[in-house]
Formats: structure tokens, C-alpha cells, sequence
């Protein structure tokens, strides 16, 4: 059993993080790609990337028929990347700070399907667990045109089998939705944090969702056990899958594909920051992962928590990574970012990152609400509160004295940043019902 206090009383971060304060940690284990290359191919090669690529455009001619808001980007789920320039000064007047370069939202708030980051992972790793099963069973094969997937005998074949989950809510919508499309039977298992909306939307779909008093490791242990009894059953496991990550990894090439088309460029003198708003760690875990092997040493990537759940922080600070609990810190998990409210981090996720994250700011609850309302009322876009955990990375980067020096040790000078892209990656939004849209913008907290 490891000592938290050991770590508090020995690292100023943690000690500020365990107090629920805002602040930054650097991580001190951040090294140049060219140094991580040869461990990074072994545990994640490029071409398990290729293939995740390669199998959602298979799978896009269903997706297209089966969801005819993918119609104009042809079956493949990818969503808008936006300048935000009078977010960006009202960032500035409203802190007091400075947001070098240009900033950019990465809006998979609006993916379709499932309206939140999740529908990159989370739909990937059901489509293939889908294909794995058909093409076992010489339903199908690879060179077939996957549309026929959307038809009653398909549907009849994979209703033979469960796909389960745990979840706070984002993961499940993307599960759900596109696990019963298939026809596949479907439980979500739900913590104490995850909204009512998200339940009911699910339902609506056909989806069984289990709820748990308990936080998101109690939903995840549960459903994992349940689905251990089923030999017919299918585990989406957000702390460990490998598939779920590569979901997310493929991000990187789209977004790289995005910029190009908008002329902008990515290398010494012009770099690339992003920040990634972060729960038990998968989804920030592959786009910052697919992002390094694309633009290597040029891309920055920080993670972003919430003050009173930041997990994935303490996991790779201590070097405890799962083990790691906010609990064991003073801090209480219970969070308004429920997409975040991950009291413990993933084992690989943490392990993965560990030489490739530059560091991870943490933003209080309060903090949530003010930025949504900030980019509502300069640019006409709503996401969610954990979303707008993104924005505090930008307004911190040069405020802090610990990103400060980051920035100094990077080669990230005056002129590179006067250069470079900021991206704040919203991670949902799309799918959150009118009403509940008013309760977020009329959410004030001290």
C-alpha cells in the first residue's frame, strides 16, 4: 500500500492538487519522440493505427445508411475544427491573460451518432467486435460492401449476443446507440455521476441501463463481473481496451487532414498545443498518442481535470497509475464535469503516457460554467461543462510558473507561440436536451 502523504509532502503540485487548489503539473518524465519511438512501436505500432483507420472506412457505407447524418462526410464520423478568435479575446479581457498564436475548437462535441469524443473510441471498438464475430461466422468478409450489415438477418444474428459497459455517461451513449443499431442486446452500467438525460436517451434506444449508487470504478466492476457469467457477452473495458484507444488514435490523422486544408502548418516554428479534457483517460490517451506519432516533438499535448477528480494527474505523478485514488488525496471525485469523474485512472492509458504528455492543469467546477457561458455568448457554441474543461489550459499556459518554464524548456520562445495553434478539443455537447442547456448557463458557483 503506497503513502499519499509521502508524495504531498514531497512534490509542490501534489500538494496544491490535494488541496483542491488549480495548478499545473509538469510532467518530469516528458521526453523527445525520437527517445520513445522504439518502446511506442512495440506497445501501439503504426500499423494497428492503419488498420483501425482501414476498418472504419469499411464500415462507413453502413454507417452512412444507417445514420443518415454521416451523409456528408460519407459514413465516416469526424467533426468540425473552428477558429474561435472572439473566444479568445474574451478569454483574455475576462482573466487578465494571454492566448499567443490562434485558437481552435475541435468540436467532437458534434460528432454525430453519439455527440461526444466517445463516438470515436467507443464506436470503433463495437464495430469491431461486430465484424470479428461476422466474419467468424461467414457472414462476411472483408471485401464485401459492409451496408448489408444493415438488415434484419444481420440484426437477428448479433441480437444472439450482450455487449456491456461501464460508464459516467459519454462511453455509454456511444456503446449504446451504436451496439443496438446493430442489433445487438445492450446494458449499460451507469454511476452515481451520470446524468438523467444521458439515461434517458439511452433507453429510448432500446438500451437496458443498470444504475449504481456508487462511482464510475463501482459501474466498470459491476458490469465487468456481470459480463464475466455470459459467455455470449462482450466487455467495452474504458480502464484497458487497446481497441478503444485506436479509436481515438485515428483522430490525429484527421485532424492533421483538417489542416492541411486549411493551410495551416505544423512544425519547429509553428507548434501545435492541445488540451484534452480527461477522465479515466482513454480518449485523451489516443488522440495524444496518434498526435505524436504525426507531428512528433511539434505537438504539445496536455491533459485537463477538474480539481476535485484528477486522477489520471496523481496516477502518473506517483507513478501508482491505477492504483492512484483521488480519494486517498483528501479529494472527494464528486464532480459537475460527470464526463471526468473518474476517481481512478486507466492502467495503460497512464503507462502510455507517461513519456509522451507534456502535463496536466486542473479547473475548478465554477470555472465550467464560466467558460460555457463565455463561448455561448462570443461564438454562438455550447458544449458541455466537461468540455470546457479545455479552456483553462490556454489561459494558464503562460500565467503559470511551472507551464512558463515548460514553455522555456521546449524551445516554445515568444515568436514560436506567436505562431503556433491552440486547440481546445470539446469533448460533448451535441445531444444535451434544450432544458438542460438553460440549467448549465444558469449554473453560478462560488
Amino acid at each position: 500500500m503506497y503513502d499519499p502523504n509521502r508524495f504531498i509532502e514531497s512534490d509542490p503540485a501534489i500538494r496544491r492538487v490535494a488541496a483542491g487548489e488549480p495548478t499545473v503539473w509538469i510532467n518530469p518524465d516528458y521526453l523527445p519522440v525520437e527517445v520513445t519511438d522504439g518502446l511506442c512501436q512495440l506497445v501501439v505500432p503504426d500499423s494497428a493505427i492503419d488498420d483501425a483507420e482501414a476498418r472504419l472506412a469499411r464500415f462507413a457505407s453502413f454507417i452512412r445508411r444507417r445514420f443518415p447524418e454521416t451523409e456528408p462526410t460519407n459514413g465516416l464520423i469526424e467533426s468540425p475544427l473552428a477558429d474561435i478568435p472572439r473566444m479568445q479575446q474574451a478569454l483574455e479581457k475576462e482573466y487578465g491573460c494571454t492566448i499567443p498564436g490562434r485558437l481552435m475548437l475541435k468540436m467532437d462535441s458534434h460528432l454525430a451518432i453519439a455527440g461526444s469524443v466517445k463516438a470515436r473510441g467507443g464506436i470503433y471498438e463495437v464495430l469491431k467486435h461486430a465484424e470479428d464475430l461476422a466474419i467468424a461466422a461467414g457472414k462476411l468478409t472483408m471485401e464485401d460492401d459492409y451496408a448489408r450489415l444493415d438488415s434484419e438477418e444481420m440484426r437477428d444474428f448479433f441480437r444472439q449476443y450482450t455487449v456491456q459497459v461501464g460508464s459516467t455517461g459519454n462511453l455509454g451513449m456511444s456503446i449504446g446507440i451504436m451496439s443496438a443499431a446493430l442489433g445487438f442486446r445492450v446494458k449499460v452500467h451507469m454511476s452515481a455521476d451520470a446524468k438523467q438525460w444521458k439515461k434517458d436517451l439511452l433507453r429510448s434506444h432500446g438500451v437496458e441501463v443498470l444504475e449504481y449508487s456508487g462511482d464510475y470504478s463501482k459501474a466498470v466492476a459491476e458490469g465487468r463481473a456481470l459480463s464475466d457469467t455470459d459467455p455470449m457477452s462482450y466487455f467495452v473495458d474504458d480502464e484497458k481496451s487497446v481497441d478503444l484507444f485506436l479509436g481515438y488514435a485515428v483522430a490525429a490523422r484527421r485532424l492533421k487532414k483538417q489542416l492541411d486544408e486549411q493551410g495551416i502548418a505544423v512544425d519547429e516554428a509553428h507548434p501545435l498545443i492541445v488540451y484534452l479534457p480527461t477522465g479515466v483517460g482513454g480518449a485523451p490517451g489516443g488522440v495524444t498518442y496518434g498526435l505524436k506519432r504525426l507531428f512528433k516533438n511539434n505537438v504539445h499535448c496536455f491533459l485537463v481535470e477538474p480539481t476535485l477528480c484528477p486522477s489520471v494527474l496523481l496516477g502518473m505523478a506517483t507513478k501508482q497509475y491505477e492504483k492512484a485514488n483521488v480519494r486517498d488525496f483528501g479529494l472527494s471525485g464528486r464532480t459537475h464535469a460527470d464526463g471526468l469523474a473518474c476517481a481512478s485512472p486507466s492502467s495503460f492509458v497512464t503507462r502510455v503516457l507517461g513519456n509522451l504528455a507534456s502535463g496536466d492543469f486542473t479547473v475548478t467546477d465554477a470555472k465550467l460554467y464560466d467558460y460555457l457561458r463565455l463561448l455561448d455568448s462570443s461564438e454562438g457554441k455550447r458544449i458541455e461543462p466537461s468540455s470546457c474543461a479545455a479552456f483553462v489550459g490556454p489561459c494558464q499556459l503562460l500565467t503559470l510558473e511551472d507551464s512558463r518554464r515548460y514553455c522555456a524548456e521546449q524551445g516554445l520562445t515568444e515568436e514560436a507561440l506567436a505562431n503556433s495553434v491552440q486547440i481546445a478539443w470539446a469533448t460533448g455537447g451535441r445531444l444535451v436536451p434544450a432544458e438542460v442547456w438553460e440549467q448549465y448557463l444558469a449554473t453560478h458557483l462560488d
